[in-house]
């Protein structure tokens, strides 16, 4: 994998660097991977990680100054992947290198050029839940995106709640999003997250028979830059999986994200690096 946040054009220099270890504190010594989040996990109503101040004008140039200078993330290791009738279900990766990872959801509501332009620019490992009619409707958008190096996975095609529906009904959400992406962006999609993170045991079997890994939920969530835990521990663990959305202040979000990981001493990596295709 290339060094992250290579810039170009009029943007400052590299952003990811090999070296010295980022300034922040030393995190904390992280636990084992959580393979089985609860149930009904809440969101911290305290966030640590707040939305940068920024001058009125906000420019894509700006956001390049504001992402932190990272170590050079470790060559990736391909975790493994329980067999079987039924996705596992996971909001972390099971790995102990010292990586996070960024995901972002829907895609109908908003697509701005900011957020567009500081994923290509600042080389950010990105990975995109999309919606199969968002997708459709808004392609060149998330090619754009897609040609950074980024994936493209199931987040359904009505962004039901799919949790007490019929396995016929969850199945048919699942694999007609994955035909349509797949029709769409040329790769088909083999991770996948439900609408609101709402799963029974019937979405966890409907993903596997659709050709699903690993079905997702999240650690944190990002929001106008502010960084919700959903642990009482206000750190960004190794394997961490952090959820935003293609809302308006999407390019906010992705530095809030940066800043957290660059304070508890993780670095940004490509999730699918680490669960691939196949191993």
């Amino acid at each position: 994998m290339p060094a992250l946040l290579c810039g170009c054009g009029s943007a400052p220099g590299p952003r990811f660097e090999g070296g010295a270890q980022p300034s922040a504190r030393p995190p904390a010594p992280s636990p084992e991977p959580s393979f089985s989040p609860p149930a009904e996990p809440l969101p911290s109503l305290e966030p640590t990680t707040r939305a940068p101040e920024h001058p009125p004008e906000k420019t894509v140039n700006w956001y390049m100054s504001q992402v932190p200078k990272f170590t050079k993330a470790p060559r990736p290791e391909p975790v493994d992947v329980p067999h079987g009738s039924a996705t596992p279900w996971w909001s972390r990766v099971p790995t102990q290198h010292r990586v996070a990872f960024i995901t972002i959801d829907d895609g109908g509501l908003s697509r701005t050029s900011e957020a567009l332009e500081l994923i290509k620019r600042a080389d950010i490992p990105v990975t995109m839940f999309l919606n199969s009619p968002a997708a459709a409707n808004h392609t060149a958008y998330f090619k754009a995106i897609q040609a950074t190096g980024a994936h493209v996975q199931n987040h359904t095609v009505t962004h039901r709640n799919l949790k007490g529906q019929t396995y016929d009904f969850q199945h048919k959400e699942i694999k007609d999003c994955s035909d349509r992406l797949e029709g769409l962006f040329g790769a088909r999609p083999y991770l996948f997250r439900p609408p609101f993170g709402n799963y029974d045991g019937v979405t966890l079997k409907a993903a596997r028979d659709c050709g699903v890994r690993v079905s997702l939920f999240w650690t944190q969530t990002v929001h106008e830059g502010v960084v919700r835990y959903q642990t009482a521990q206000k750190v960004v663990k190794p394997g961490d999986v952090m959820l935003m959305h293609f809302r308006p202040a999407l390019a906010d979000d992705l530095i809030g994200a940066l800043k957290a990981m660059h304070e508890s001493g993780v670095t940004p990596a490509r999730l699918e690096d680490y669960l691939p295709r196949s191993t």
